[in-house]
């Protein structure tokens, strides 16, 4: 299984939101173990069990024991986005939401929602886990009724809004925040609505646009797809590596493809086993040699290479220098 990764839009808006709040949004994601570099990357993805360590890092940094409640009236607009397109230039509020859900994997691999009905209301469950931390899915819970307002001219207004967690902090600042009513220990994170709204027509849809964007989108998803491919092959490379040479045939057994498939797959994304293969021991070399203390000998061996001089020829390819020379100077550059 795919390592799950969210799209950089999540931690952008959270580092604009504690901008607006006046925190220090640098000093949150470097104690999250993160920098401020980070957000210039257009294809950034990061991982989502970081969620958890950078809302951690904000209420320790803010002091704020309520720190993704407060920040959600921080949030800036929801703009710009494949999703958000996909949505306004559908015909109505249900049509565009569905079609969201389709492509919601562009958001987030870990925050799946799901549409459906109880009772004679609708209803929108994110699909977070248990353990989510309770900031995130507070802040979340904001930002997702502040897209739908916006969607709608503000005629989107929710009947209820369900937590995993218990309450934490007042329960009039939750009604507040929220515009209704807020229940707490409850099985999904859901927002209930009245089905009403989802016959809501779009004044600004455009059906020609629609279908550039569901081509963008299907693009990307794609582009996940192949991601994930790459990772995958990665980590059989990580677990098999030390054992010596490895092949592509090898890899294609361990995750059940055939050779000639996975060779094919490669070639249609623009890449090769080899490139991968190649591209993880350099990565590897430079931060065991950059990092650690380990001797040239144990990384020839950590790398996978048979011989040392394999092993020089190789990284004096990847870098222009020996291993020697590479450890020295970012040795020299942490002084």
């Amino acid at each position: 299984m795919h390592e799950l990764t969210d799209s950089g839009i999540l931690v952008r808006f959270a580092v604009q939101a504690l901008t607006n709040a006046g925190l220090d949004a640098a000093a949150i994601l470097q104690k999250s173990g993160a920098s401020m570099l980070l957000l210039d990357d257009p294809h950034l993805r990061t991982p989502s069990s970081a969620q958890d360590v950078f809302w951690q890092a904000a209420e320790e940094v803010s002091g704020d024991p309520h720190i993704g409640l407060r920040l959600a009236r921080h949030l800036p607009r929801f703009r710009g986005q494949v999703l958000e397109y996909l949505f306004s230039s559908s015909p109505t509020f249900g049509e565009g939401l569905r079609r969201a859900l389709q492509y919601q994997r562009l958001l987030s691999d870990a925050i799946l929602g799901r549409f459906g009905h109880e009772g004679d209301l609708c209803y929108l469950a994110t699909g977070m886990a248990n353990n989510t931390s309770r900031h995130m899915a507070e802040c979340m819970m904001a930002g997702i009724l502040q897209f739908f307002s916006q969607l709608t001219d503000e005629c989107f207004v929710p009947v209820r809004v369900c937590f995993h967690h218990t309450c934490q902090a007042p329960v009039h600042e939750y009604e507040q925040l929220y515009g209704c009513p807020v229940l707490f220990e409850q099985p999904d994170i859901r927002i209930y609505f009245d089905p009403a709204i989802l016959d809501r027509a779009f004044w600004h849809a455009e059906p020609e646009l629609l279908r550039l964007h569901e081509q963008v989108a299907n693009e990307k998803l794609a582009e996940l797809q192949r991601l994930d491919l790459v990772a995958q092959i990665r980590k059989v490379i990580a677990q098999r590596l030390e054992t010596g040479e490895i092949s592509l045939e090898e890899v294609a057994a361990e995750l059940g493809i055939r050779p000639r498939s996975l060779r094919s797959q490669l070639a249609d994304i623009g890449t090769s086993f080899n490139h991968v293969l190649n591209d993880y021991r350099s990565r590897l070399a430079r931060r065991l040699l950059a990092k650690t203390n380990e001797s040239i000998e144990q990384i020839v061996y950590l790398t996978g290479f048979s011989e040392p001089s394999t092993f020089y020829r190789a990284f004096r390819r990847w870098t222009q220098e020996t291993p020697i020379e590479y450890r020295r100077r970012k040795q020299q550059a942490q002084i």
